[in-house]
């Protein structure tokens, strides 16, 4: 009985020890990869830039119209045709590549599994098809928040500026230089 407690003690620890080694074990190229392909990366970035790229639309749009106070004639075309031309010219799969190494930085492989589990599971495949449009609507809902905020910050960095403009000594003038 004392040998079988003991022999369950080392397999307990050994069991263990090879948890604890396989949990800090670093996460190959290829298991990114396979982490990458379970989440679409290559389509969600395109989908994810595809609809922030509306919200930047908005945003060029709105900041024209409040400079200028008023939008040039072909503004609408000529920013859809921009904005799409840099959501299919974008350099996607070199910006998935350089992400394998970050990822392996950041992710052991017992996590980089996990989250290859997730979302392959069907909720996780669901975030993933939600994802960019909840980022659309969450931007276009923190817009006027963030629109306050930058102006509001913009107006204390003016002020600041103006400031240190009327505290500083008057820039005294550069020597003559000797030729």
């Amino acid at each position: 009985m004392k040998r079988l407690l003991i022999a369950i003690a080392c397999l307990v620890f050994l069991g263990a020890s090879a948890l604890a080694q396989s949990a800090d074990e670093p996460a190959s190229r290829d298991d990114v990869i396979l982490f990458l392909r379970t989440m679409h990366s290559h389509d969600m970035f395109q989908r994810t830039m595809a609809v922030q790229s509306q919200s930047m639309q908005q945003l060029f749009h709105d900041q024209i119209l409040k400079d200028q106070g008023k939008l040039p004639p072909d503004f609408e075309a000529t920013m859809k045709k921009a904005m799409d031309d840099l959501v299919k010219n974008m350099p996607v799969d070199e910006i998935v590549q350089t992400s394998i190494p970050v990822y392996q930085k950041h992710f052991t492989k017992s996590e980089i599994e996990a989250m290859t589990a997730f979302y392959s599971s069907p909720v996780g495949q669901k975030v993933l098809e939600e994802l960019p449009v909840v980022m659309q609507e969450v931007m276009k809902a923190a817009m006027p928040i963030l629109s306050k905020y930058l102006s509001e910050w913009k107006e204390r960095m003016d002020q600041e500026v103006k400031q240190m403009e009327k505290d500083s000594p008057a820039a005294a003038p550069a020597p003559a230089s000797r030729n």
